[in-house]
């Protein structure tokens, strides 16, 4: 209900019901209008399950053909990491527009790169990682074109689950941390399938980082051996 309360103030938003009573599909100009929107709830108290991004589709009249939106993307980045966004681009089919170094003297490289939406989902975090923070990202709808075939790479690392409901423990966090970043720490409740962290490899992995280790009274040869817990990522 709140979603429809809020169409009379946004009007750049679309709330349409779907078959299940407690699902919507809500549509904006961009992520940014969708994360806001989140965020706001999020703030309000609303407890709500987010799905994937996806882009709008439309079909072009004349040629009958299934149309996807592509944008002009320009990169301010240092010369050294030119060549990782470079990279990025490509795997991403965007088709290079221009490239040059920046006027105002600085080390900078300024890359222009038309790329379609579904490109761009997930590609700011990625990049900024890959530039150390260092890259400044200016986007803008460009126009509709047909539609590529085929899936575009969105992310090359998969999420870590839950595998149980619990309280986390530093065992579990321990051998949890191996499979890569968590975002959780020891005494954190946790629900089943609960996204608890950035897999290293592509694809979702399940690890229990409810587990508790085994009393018995046996030592082992490796007793004394610990090993740090790494902070998790807020």
């Amino acid at each position: 209900i709140c979603l429809f309360k809020e169409l009379d103030r946004n009007v750049a938003l679309q709330v349409e019901e779907t078959d299940s009573a407690d699902k919507y599909a809500v549509s904006g100009r961009g992520q940014l209008h969708l994360t806001v929107l989140i965020e706001t709830m999020r703030r309000e108290g609303f407890e709500l399950e987010v799905g994937p991004p996806v882009v709008i589709y439309k079909l072009n009249e004349e040629t009958g053909k299934e149309e996807e939106p592509w944008e002009s993307v320009e990169v301010r980045v240092p010369e050294e990491y030119s060549g990782s966004v470079i990279d990025m681009f490509n795997g991403r089919k965007g088709e290079l527009v221009d490239m040059g170094l920046d006027d105002n003297g600085e080390s900078m490289t300024v890359i222009k790169y038309l790329i379609p939406t579904r490109g761009m989902l997930g590609l700011r975090s990625e990049m900024m990682s890959t530039s150390r923070g260092t890259a400044i990202i200016d986007s803008v709808f460009d126009s509709y074109r047909p539609k590529i075939t085929g899936d575009i790479s969105a992310r090359d690392k998969g999420s870590l689950l839950a595998f149980e409901s619990g309280v986390v423990t530093s065992f579990g966090c321990e051998n949890a941390q191996t499979r890569g970043k968590l975002f959780v720490k020891s005494t954190d409740e946790t629900y089943k399938d609960m996204i608890i962290g950035i897999h290293q490899r592509p694809g979702d992995l399940s690890v229990n980082v409810c587990k508790t280790k085994a009393l018995t009274n046996m030592r082992s040869a490796t007793k004394g051996i610990t090993v740090g817990i790494t902070a998790p990522i807020e």
